[in-house]
């Protein structure tokens, strides 16, 4: 038992004084990701959607989506986002289509995709990963 507290000791000491190796973090990378993430929930008005939004963990806030169907998610609306602020972001036509347990979302402007993402229903809503589509 004490053969292995000396050796468990020893290794410790030995990876703190030799540097160790090291492993970048997320956060410590220079170029942000191109990744965004929203979750729709059901307005209290048919065919609206309420989101809540965030880009490269940097940017986020709210939005409303209006247009839609009065049931599921499957859909074309129109959407606008929001700053934590409450300042205006951005406006899309929304389109989400269902793809099996699934979901691929398309938001356009000037009638080019923008960004596309893939999502699935959870407890409350709908979840979506996207990225904006380079030009």
């Amino acid at each position: 038992m004490i053969r292995i507290l000396f050796f468990a000791a020893l290794l410790a000491v030995s990876l703190l004084t030799s540097g160790g190796a090291t492993v970048a973090m997320a956060s410590e990378s220079q170029r942000p990701l191109n990744i965004g993430f929203v979750l729709y929930t059901k307005g209290d008005a048919p065919g609206t959607l309420n989101a809540r939004w965030t880009y490269q963990n940097v940017y986020s806030g709210k939005g409303v989506a209006t247009g839609g169907p009065k049931k599921g998610y499957a859909g074309h609306y129109h959407v606008r986002y929001f700053n934590e602020d409450g300042s205006f972001s951005d406006e899309y036509d929304l389109v989400i289509e269902k793809s099996g347990r699934f979901y691929n979302a398309s938001w356009i402007v000037d009638g080019k995709i923008s960004a596309g993402g893939v999502g699935m229903e959870v407890e409350h809503g709908l979840a979506v990963g996207w990225r904006r589509v380079a030009d």
